[in-house]
């Protein structure tokens, strides 16, 4: 459904994003994750026609050129800086970017009612937007990105700046857009929102795609090991077939099989007062590709 094939885009002599490619199933949630200023945005803005790359190509059920109008009626994107006019209420911000797709009569007015339940905000549809909170305003940036009801959906950095309970709704509705079978690209710098979101992820730093993979690969090929930590209820006094590091009733062990491994450990008659398995994830991915911590 969309292809991008080796885009690049510099300023001057800053490369923000530098030649990458990936390919986008309909109906999957493909996750870009990297940190602040890895290109991410750059290349969203780039495959909705806001930006033209230097080199590569991006197609878009077919269509190669992001700027048509006929390619822009299949998208809808929800931008990481507000795309939303604060003296206008929700409805009438609503009401205006469903025009912009020519959107009229009772149609409109379905569409209209759908997003601001989508947004949880139907009880506020006639305040204006600078009465809103920081979470109610990412939600209507939202749900103006998806009152044309587009196929193919980009959310930038949804949650920046969102109260708990706003991310909680954001993440809940973008699982039933999933559940609708739309296409979706995600970006974040929030390792957990990728896990919980996204069919398969991209992790990018420096404008470069390090590795891509679904969640499960990528924590496989590059996360390392899980490490279980436990205290033994007492010490052992013979240590020769317990594996790891052992510090007086302390143990610690890095392994590929953390279940695997604690149940023989139990079987062999140790008890423990506590055990706690750390398993791998996407940040462990990051830390581990870059050699650098997500936020850092």
């Amino acid at each position: 459904m969309i292809e991008v094939t080796e885009i690049r885009k510099s300023y001057g002599s800053i490369t923000a994003v530098d030649g990458i490619s990936f390919e986008i199933i309909k109906g999957e949630t493909f996750g870009l994750l990297g940190p602040n200023g890895a290109g991410k945005t750059t290349t969203i803005n780039m495959m909705v026609g806001l930006l033209r790359p230097d080199a590569g190509s991006i197609k878009i059920n077919g269509f190669d050129d992001p700027t048509k109008s006929e390619v822009r009626l299949q998208l809808g994107n929800a931008p990481q800086s507000l795309a939303i006019y604060s003296e206008l209420t929700a409805e009438e911000n609503l009401n205006y970017f469903a025009k912009l797709y020519h959107l009229s009569g009772s149609k409109l007015k379905e569409r209209v009612d759908w997003a601001l339940d989508f947004a949880g905000l139907t009880e506020r549809r006639g305040s204006r937007v600078k009465t809103f909170s920081g979470g109610m305003k990412r939600r209507l940036n939202m749900a103006c990105a998806l009152v044309h009801e587009p196929p193919v959906i980009l959310f930038d950095e949804p949650t920046v700046g969102v109260d708990p309970q706003s991310r909680l709704m954001i993440f809940e509705s973008i699982e039933k857009l999933k559940a609708e079978g739309r296409t979706i690209i995600y970006t974040t710098h929030y390792m957990e929102e990728a896990q919980r979101l996204c069919d398969r992820v991209a992790v990018i730093d420096h404008g470069k795609i390090l590795a891509l993979d679904t969640v499960e690969g990528l924590i496989e090929q590059h996360g390392g090991k899980s490490v279980i930590e436990a205290v033994f209820e007492k010490a052992p006094t013979d240590t020769a077939d317990i594996p790891g590091n052992i510090d007086g009733n302390r143990l610690r062990i890095e392994t590929d099989q953390p279940m695997e491994q604690l149940t023989r450990l139990i079987q062999s008659g140790y008890k423990f007062d506590k055990v706690q398995i750390d398993r791998a994830d996407l940040e462990a991915v990051f830390l581990n590709l870059t050699g650098r911590r997500l936020r850092d």
